[in-house]
């Protein structure tokens, strides 16, 4: 007996010496939060008392605790604090990649690149698999990037090994290089642009070139970064000295620039002997778009336009155009300066934020959704928040009709779409078939019961890609609304989580869209953006007066129902 009493009491003191190990230690994060997260000098002094004192009773192990409290300062705009955290985080865990990449986009977001680089290179070193530290520091090389180098000169055997290894990663990295374009046409460009290289070719003419070559996988989410790298480089005397806007195949001016004797809204037929038609062509082909979607190029080519002329013509130093109405050929007046133009929304209702809520009279609504791009990762609450508001006042008000405009949405995370959709959804949907890098493909979503149980109206234009495609795609096939405007610049096919990359000689920056994502309505043509069940076009003059006559006509059309 006495035995088995000694025996009883070994295994009882094991079994509580375990559990006294397994003991679920608490949160540090939520005990200096409690303590004083406003004061975090006060809240660091604190834990390092209580990792002194009380050591076994909370999880210092675990580096998330302090990663999640940086991460939620920085959520609150508190950026210096966040940077304190951070340092906290790799002095205790110095050893962890993810501490040094936390601590350098604390500095990235506080303006100090220097030490951003430095913390991204160090989580980089400790983790060569790091892709997003990877990313992060070609992407702030790209943003100080050399921008002098126009007449620079390489060798052709650099400018050739460079074409090579854009064309090698493109059909690597992205899964459907060949999608649009047959492979065997992708690679005769290639080959043509190899032998158009010669050792007198300029880095100006060199990056045209590239630029043809990345927008023949006809991937929104693959490009030299719009056209900023050739913008930006661009001498002032050699762009050409108007504003301009392509409707359709026709060019007009919009902005007379240094050329005050032309007038805004005329329509140019030739620059330098050029037909505009022919022009338009080969513009075209160097702007990155989803498939064969060409309202998409419409809509991006104002903003580089100057430069895109130039760039076309092979740099003239002289411009001269025939406009219609005119019978001789007028010469224009070189730049003296330029600034690029400011961006231009689609709608007149929300131009200083990308979330709008306002209502037209006591029946009618319009949300206006201008850029979900702004809320990835802790910023989708201020989304979700914004969100749930809306609808809570167009239920309180008894609004009948809703219009929501998407007009100038490039996309953006996918909880965005499927937050809204749920909000207007009449049945249970599925918002995508296919999505590489989340777990949504498959996954069903059920409308919110308090959803909106009136009209709606979709507003559309060609910047609509990516994520926006996917919205709309279920919102045709589903039946969830009229759709007014143009063909959008997307659909429900896609390429996105882009990465970005830099040529080994000439340092052109590129990026190529890595992930497939299929949105489960994907019976629309894959070249095509999703189209309206109501075509409105704006003309010159309505971009010239400021006018919508796309939000005029939804308008009308609630107004006849």
């Amino acid at each position: 007996m006495k035995f088995t009493r000694l025996f009883l009491l070994l295994i009882s003191t094991i079994i509580l010496s375990c559990n006294g190990q397994n003991k679920e230690k608490k949160s540090i994060k939520d005990a200096i939060v409690s303590h004083s997260y406003d004061d975090i000098d006060v809240a660091i002094m604190y834990y390092k008392k209580l990792k002194l004192e009380d050591l076994d009773s909370y999880n210092f192990s675990d580096e998330n605790e302090l990663n999640n409290l940086g991460y939620q300062l920085l959520n609150d705009n508190r950026v210096e604090d966040a940077i304190k955290i951070f340092k906290l985080l790799v002095s205790e865990f110095p050893q962890s990649a993810n501490a040094y990449d936390s601590l350098g986009e604390a500095y990235r977001k506080n303006g100090d690149i220097k030490l951003a680089l430095e913390n991204y290179r160090k989580s980089l070193e400790l983790n060569p698999k790091n892709r997003n530290a990877e990313s992060v520091i070609l992407s702030i090389e790209n943003e100080n990037r050399d921008k002098d180098k126009f007449y620079k000169v390489y060798t052709r055997k650099e400018y050739v090994a460079d074409l090579e290894e854009l064309a090698d990663n493109l059909t690597t990295v992205n899964p459907h290089p060949f999608k649009f374009m047959a492979k065997e046409d992708f690679w005769k460009v290639v080959d043509a642009k190899k032998r158009f290289i010669s050792d007198s070719t300029t880095y100006g003419e060199f990056i045209w070139h590239c630029s043809e070559i990345v927008a023949n996988i006809n991937c929104f989410h693959s490009s030299l970064g719009y056209f900023n790298q050739e913008r930006e480089m661009l001498p002032t005397e050699l762009r050409f000295p108007l504003e301009t806007r392509f409707i359709g195949n026709k060019l007009y001016v919009t902005k007379h620039l240094s050329n005050s004797h032309i007038k805004e809204g005329s329509e140019i037929l030739t620059i330098n002997g050029r037909k505009v038609v022919d022009l338009q062509a080969e513009i075209y082909k160097h702007i990155s778009t989803q498939g064969h979607i060409e309202t998409s190029k419409e809509y991006f080519y104002p903003g580089y336009g100057t430069a895109y002329i130039a760039y076309a013509l092979g740099f003239p130093t002289k411009y001269e155009i025939r406009l219609e109405g005119i019978k001789h050929p007028i010469k224009l007046k070189q730049l003296g300066k330029y600034e690029p133009l400011k961006r231009v929304y689609a709608t007149n209702l929300c131009k200083s934020r990308d979330l709008c809520l306002d209502f037209i009279n006591d029946e009618t609504a319009v949300l206006t959704i201008i850029n979900s791009g702004a809320y990835y990762g802790n910023r989708f609450t201020i989304y979700k928040d914004f969100i749930d508001e809306s609808f809570q006042e167009i239920r309180n008000r008894g609004i009948k009709n809703l219009i929501v405009d998407m007009r100038s949405n490039g996309g953006g995370p996918g909880n965005t779409g499927i937050y809204l959709l749920q909000h207007l959804a009449k049945q249970p949907f599925i918002y995508k078939s296919v999505s590489e890098g989340s777990n949504v493909a498959g996954q069903s979503f059920e409308p919110f019961e308090n959803g909106f149980k009136g009209n709606t109206y979709f507003l559309i234009d060609g910047e609509g890609g990516s994520t926006t495609g996917h919205i709309l795609a279920l919102v045709k096939k589903l039946n969830m609304a009229t759709i007014i405007g143009e063909e959008l610049g997307g659909n429900h096919f896609c390429t996105g989580g882009q990465r970005v990359f830099k040529l080994s000689n000439t340092e052109v920056f590129y990026y190529i869209g890595r992930f497939t994502n299929i949105s489960s309505a994907n019976e629309f043509p894959d070249n095509r953006g999703i189209m309206p069940d109501h075509f409105v076009e704006k003309s010159i003059q309505d971009y010239l007066n400021d006018n919508d006559p796309v939000l005029k006509y939804t308008l009308e059309l609630i107004q006849d129902k």
